[in-house]
């Protein structure tokens, strides 16, 4: 019984762990790429419905799913470049700061192009499996 409470509760703390960071990149930045990566999944579902159907179809929601990706990763870049204006900002209004404090919201910046990376790199493998699975079933009907 322990060993499942002890399971449950890291896992509950790995999700908060990952909200907390989330919000911490920029929550409408974050959204977006959110919404992006939605955008693919829903992409991806069409592209396997019409993996048997038209080239052209399939062709198209591939292409899609490659735009949604990229475009989250460009809105990523835009977040981190306008959360970096805004610390350069307080910066200069203060005239300086700790190390640590700017470490830490280098570390903040950051986090917005590593969701956008992870949504692109997912997003362009699953083109890529798409492909690959539609030409083996291709050659499978020659």
């Amino acid at each position: 019984m322990y060993t499942i409470t002890a399971i449950l509760t890291q896992k509950l703390v790995l999700s908060n762990v990952i909200i907390e960071r989330f919000v911490e990149g920029g929550l409408i930045g974050m959204l977006l790429i959110l919404a992006c990566s939605l955008l693919a999944v829903f992409f991806t579902l069409k592209a396997i419905a019409n993996l048997n159907g038209e080239v052209a179809t399939f062709l198209k929601y591939k292409k899609l799913i490659n735009q949604a990706v990229l475009l989250g990763l460009v809105i990523s870049f835009a977040n981190s470049l306008m959360g970096l204006i805004q610390g350069f900002d307080a910066l200069e209004a203060t005239g300086g700061a700790d190390p640590a404090i700017l470490a830490g919201g280098l570390k903040i910046t950051l986090l917005s192009p590593l969701f956008g990376l992870i949504v692109f790199i997912l997003g362009y493998s699953t083109t890529f499996i798409l492909s690959w699975i539609r030409k083996v079933e291709i050659e499978e009907a020659k």
